[in-house]
């Protein structure tokens, strides 16, 4: 371990073609670093928008772009000549979430990091960048309350202010707006959609539970705007 440490440190940032020896430690450190990034990204991710190749591109970018790094060196020709090479490649995937490019950025990072053996760099980089995004998740930091909602029902005879359906509005929305009313008239169940600003989403079901008590209702739907944004 004492060995591999003094290897970290004395491994020279620049100058002189990089030995064999230094050139595989790069590369299985990118792909060490890079496992780490991919693990976290498993770990924190949310949604529907999951793939297993781009988890496995994390890994792949990150040793990639440590052997690019290697290869240029100090030879300002080599680095022109691969700009162009790359230039022919043509990426046609689009990424939606945001959150799935800062990964990427991150894998880049670290691998550069990696080819130009900036080990510790690399290694501390990584192990920060892990803690910033464990800690963005576990604290789910940037989620918006009280949440906008939907709420749809049918009812049976007319809404008043004095109607039970009223009272559980008040008690379980911080607001809640009549957008839309449609009368069959025939005699039959009237539709309601509100916009509603829910206090707490640990009580939906609680809130449903109430609203199916009242007589004469049926059809609850509720649906929370974030969830269809995330969509």
């Amino acid at each position: 371990m004492d060995r591999l440490w003094q290897l970290l440190e004395d491994t020279p940032i620049s100058g002189g073609p990089f030995s064999p020896q230094a050139v595989l430690l790069s590369l299985l450190l990118a792909f060490v670093l890079g496992q780490v990034l991919a693990w976290v990204y498993y770990a924190t991710h949310c949604g529907l928008s999951y793939s297993r190749s781009y988890v496995q591109s994390l890994i792949l970018i990150t040793v990639v772009v440590s052997l690019v790094m290697t290869v240029i060196g100090n030879n300002i020709i080599t680095a022109f000549g691969l700009m162009g090479a790359l230039a022919i490649v043509r990426f046609r995937n689009v990424i939606k979430d945001t959150r799935d490019i800062s990964f990427i950025f991150c894998a880049l990072v670290v691998g550069m990091a990696v080819g130009t053996h900036r080990y510790v760099t690399a290694i501390l980089g990584t192990a920060v960048l892990s803690l910033i995004m464990l800690y963005l998740f576990l604290t789910d930091f940037g989620s918006h309350e009280p949440h906008n909602g939907f709420l749809r029902f049918s009812l049976r005879g007319p809404l008043g202010p004095a109607h039970p359906v009223a009272g559980i509005l008040q008690r379980f929305c911080g607001s809640f707006t009549l957008i839309s009313l449609q009368d069959s008239g025939f005699g039959g169940p009237a539709e309601y959609a509100y916009q509603i600003l829910i206090r707490d989403t640990g009580q939906n079901e609680q809130f449903i539970s109430e609203l199916e008590k009242v007589e004469g209702i049926e059809n609850i739907s509720l649906t929370l705007q974030e969830k269809l944004l995330e969509v």
